[in-house]
Formats: C-alpha cells, sequence, structure tokens
C-alpha cells in the first residue's frame, strides 16, 4: 500500500465517512466527521481545490462515498484502503504522535 508523505498529509482535508458515534469514540488527528450517505449534501464543506483523503471503517462506504464525489467533479480523491481498522491494526495513531513529537519546535 501507498503512504503518505507527512507534507502532503497536512495538506489533505481528512474526511471520516463514519457515523457520529464512531467519529466521537475516535477518529484520525485532523479528520472531520461527514458521514458517506451525507458527502453529497454536504458537498460545499469538501474543497474541490485540496486533495481529500476519506475513510470508514474498511473502506467499503468510503470508496461509495469517493465514487459519489468523483461524479460531482472531485477528482483529487483518494480512500484510505482497510479503513480505520487497517489504520489502528498497523500502528496509524502511534506513528502519528511520533510523526507530531519529531516536528522542530519553533
Amino acid at each position: 500500500p501507498e503512504q503518505i508523505p507527512a507534507e502532503e498529509y497536512k495538506k489533505m482535508m481528512v474526511i471520516d465517512a463514519r457515523d457520529k458515534a464512531q467519529f466521537d469514540k475516535s477518529h484520525i488527528p485532523g479528520a472531520v466527521n461527514i458521514e458517506w450517505r451525507q458527502v453529497l449534501a454536504q458537498k460545499d464543506k469538501i474543497p474541490k481545490n485540496k486533495p481529500v483523503l476519506i475513510y470508514c471503517n474498511t473502506g467499503s462506504l468510503s470508496a461509495q462515498a469517493g465514487f459519489a464525489l468523483r461524479v460531482a467533479g472531485y477528482e483529487n480523491l483518494r480512500i484510505l484502503q482497510g479503513g480505520y481498522e487497517e489504520w489502528k491494526t498497523k500502528g496509524g495513531m502511534d506513528a502519528y504522535k511520533k510523526a507530531v513529537n519529531k516536528q522542530p519546535k519553533h
């Protein structure tokens, strides 16, 4: 699977396409919650001029959300393969904390 460099990740809008209860329980830092069924209804919140990463628990619902947005004219979309569960399994939060802690202090 392709890794997203930290610099590129910082420029992305990250959308958690799971329901609010799951988002409130835990999510990828910096993500905003737009449930997969609502992406078209809330597309005004999603910029067309920056990359967008969408995830759900496994990748299937986010793929549907991504397809709907592509049909609506969004081109710079990525789906988190394996979803949030795989991200956690592969140490996503630990990796995120390490990356954040490596940032130079100003």
